[in-house]
This record gives structure tokens, sequence and C-alpha cells, in this order.
């Protein structure tokens, strides 16, 4: 039995389904759930938000890519890319160009998954669709807080 508001959640509300780099396209929501973490009056409380959205996008993207039966970790799935997007800002003001490099540097880290990125997608459900876009989220992280320390 299908459940529409999964795929609603997998799919970005159809974000997904972009002829033009779906997972890109999809990302955008990660955007304002980010603004929402970075209002949080703590770290500690930004850290919980990103895990609940972890958390939540495991279910999710399992249940989904069992739905759509069409292979491990469709295109057209791309809640791990906007639920783990809040990740990259962690600790830094939301200004428009931490916005747009935490952006990039996902999409980057996403696309070209370099080790030990690759290796975690080998995970089987919901855990190895999201685990990769967490450390690609990382990897972000890290070069987010270098470039906004050295500028």
């Amino acid at each position: 039995m299908k459940n529409r508001w999964i795929t609603k959640l997998a799919t970005g509300f159809g974000f997904g389904y972009s002829r033009f780099m779906p997972g890109t396209v999809g990302t955008l929501w990660g955007i304002p759930l980010a603004w929402g973490v970075s209002q949080l009056p703590l770290l500690v409380l930004q850290i919980v938000a990103c895990a609940a959205f972890i958390l939540l996008a495991v279910p999710v993207c399992a249940a989904a890519e069992k739905q759509l039966a069409k292979g491990k970790d469709p295109g057209c799935i791309v809640a791990d890319e906007y639920c783990t997007l809040p990740l990259c800002y962690l600790g830094l003001p939301f200004t428009p160009w931490v916005i747009v490099s935490g952006f990039v540097l996902h999409r980057i880290f996403d696309i070209t998954k370099p080790p030990p990125i690759r290796q975690l997608q080998r995970l089987k459900g919901g855990v190895g669709i999201v685990i990769d876009d967490v450390l690609a989220a990382l990897f972000a992280l890290a070069c987010n807080h270098l470039i906004f320390r050295f500028m």
C-alpha cells in the first residue's frame, strides 16, 4: 500500500522529479530547514534538530525506495539531501555567503563522493541512502568553518 505522504516527503514535494539536477533542486528544501535550525538559541539544540532530521530521513527514504521500486537510492528521493543540509551550517552565522558555500560544498561532496563517502553508500536501506549525505554535509561543514575562519 502506497503512502502519499512518504512519497511527497521523500521527493521533496516533487522537486526530486526535476528533469534538471533533481538532487540539487531537491536540496533547496534544506535552506528553510537550516534557517529554522539556526534560529535555535543553543548549538546543542541545533545539533539535536539536525539529528532529528537525519533520523526522520532514514525511514522516509527507506519506505520511499520500496514504494517507488526504482532500484537502490533512486534520484527522485531527495529527503536525504535536504534533511542533511542544515548540518553544513552548525556553529556558523546564517549569512548569504555561508548559505551559498554550504549548499555548494554539500552538493560537491555528495556528487563526487570522495572516500569514505562512496563506501558508506553501499549500506542497504534508508541508512545507505542517508549516510553518504551525512558525511558529505560534515565535510562541507568542516570546509565552511575553514572558509569562515580565514575570510
